[in-house]
Parts: C-alpha cells; sequence; structure tokens
C-alpha cells in the first residue's frame, strides 16, 4: 500500500461509509486488531463481519479531524448521528505501519 499514514486512515473511513469492502480489505493487516468498550481486541475477520457493515446504523457521520501524531499513530475524531437519535464524538487511535492498518482503538465520546 502507499500513502502516508493519514490517508490510509481516510481512505479506510470513505470505504466504510460507502461500504465498499474490497476496497476496504487491503488497507488493513492480516494480523490486525479492533478494540472499542464493546469489543476487545477483535481480529480482521471478526471486525469486517461486526463492525464494518454498520454505516447504514448512521444519519450523518463526518471526520472532524484526522492527525498523524508520527510515522505510525494517527488519530481520527468523528461525530456521528445514530438512526435512534443523539449525536457523539469518538476518537480512534490507528496504527498504520508499512501502509496498512495493524491496530484501531476506539474511545467513545459523550453526546454532542
Amino acid at each position: 500500500m502507499n500513502g502516508s499514514p493519514a490517508s490510509v486512515v481516510e481512505a479506510a473511513f470513505r470505504h466504510y461509509r460507502s461500504q465498499d469492502r474490497e476496497a476496504a480489505l487491503p488497507l488493513y493487516a492480516d494480523d490486525f486488531t479492533f478494540t472499542s468498550p464493546q469489543d476487545d481486541h477483535i481480529d480482521r475477520t471478526a471486525f469486517f463481519e461486526r463492525c464494518f457493515p454498520t454505516a447504514d446504523h448512521f444519519t450523518d457521520y463526518r471526520i472532524l479531524h484526522i492527525v498523524a501524531v508520527d510515522e505510525e499513530l494517527v488519530l481520527a475524531h468523528y461525530e456521528y448521528a445514530p438512526v435512534t437519535g443523539g449525536r457523539y464524538r469518538n476518537i480512534e487511535a490507528i496504527t498504520v505501519r508499512d501502509g496498512r492498518i495493524r491496530e484501531v482503538r476506539v474511545f467513545f465520546g459523550g453526546t454532542v
């Protein structure tokens, strides 16, 4: 994969929103892990089964900031509105190595 870590993260979010699984898959390393308050170090297969197909759960979803902290760590700050109501903000700490996403750690925010 080519591109800066931030551009890899931007592409991953873009493919998530459009639900383009085939375009997203190559962005994630084989040893990828995903952790959130609801998921504890799930692997790539579980992520694409459980988490990836959820874009239709939101009426609005927008990236507020994508910041490269160093050569591997990218922070993504986003706001979303679930179909059930409300508006929330989360931050993800995303490790990108050799052009592929290795780890995502999600930190849930509160109501906006």
